[in-house]
């Protein structure tokens, strides 16, 4: 999968979040999207993942054939986890994997308990997931987001409230269930792209 930017840009009224981003993401490389908070890196992400659209500029995905991936295709290829991503906290984590995946293959054919397992949060797999903290409801989202088999895996911040235990776990995830895929994450903390080999700084884009 290739995605590639054509002069990219976003707009909220009369100001400009980024302007004319070019640039393309190839799978097989992690790529970081950094800035000063409220330069424009989860607006940008959300912009590519297809969730907003841009004020001026294209945005295409490609297979490994350069043929054009289309607008009802790009969602089975993406796997993406934010801070602010709604998921229903009535349903249990249980039935909120089996919601997902009944949408997405899991990576590596796991099964529901497998992937439970992986989270370390067993326990709580049958309670509702408003009743989890907030490190516990990330510790969901990225899960949900790592292990759908999808070439390309996109990551706002995806350490936020998780402690010390959830960062090395994110660590083990990315390295273990990441490789060969393209990634991007907007983060200002570097234990979030420790592995992206290429950076990309929003203020340059003003």
């Amino acid at each position: 999968m290739k995605i590639t930017l054509d002069q990219v840009s976003k707009r909220f009224q009369q100001h400009w979040i980024f302007k004319n981003i070019s640039y393309s993401f190839v799978q097989g490389n992690g790529y970081a999207l950094l800035g000063a908070n409220g330069s424009g890196k989860s607006t940008l992400l959300r912009v590519i993942a297809g969730m907003q659209s841009a004020s001026k500029g294209k945005v295409l995905f490609t297979d490994d054939n350069d043929k054009a991936v289309t607008t009802n295709q790009i969602f089975s290829k993406i796997g993406f986890s934010a801070p602010g991503q709604e998921i229903v906290e009535e349903l249990t984590m249980r039935e909120f994997l089996d919601f997902h995946f009944s949408f997405k293959r899991p990576l590596n054919n796991l099964r529901i308990d497998d992937i439970i397992n992986l989270t370390g949060l067993q326990s709580a797999a049958d309670k509702p997931i408003g009743d989890y903290s907030s490190g516990m409801k990330q510790r969901v989202k990225l899960a949900q987001a790592i292990f759908s088999d999808t070439p390309i895996l996109m990551l706002d911040e995806p350490c936020t409230n998780l402690d010390q235990a959830g960062v090395e776990q994110y660590r083990e995830w990315i390295e273990t269930y990441a490789a060969n895929r393209l990634i991007l994450v907007a983060s200002n903390d570097v234990r979030e792209y420790f592995f992206c080999r290429e950076k990309i700084t929003l203020e340059n884009f003003k």
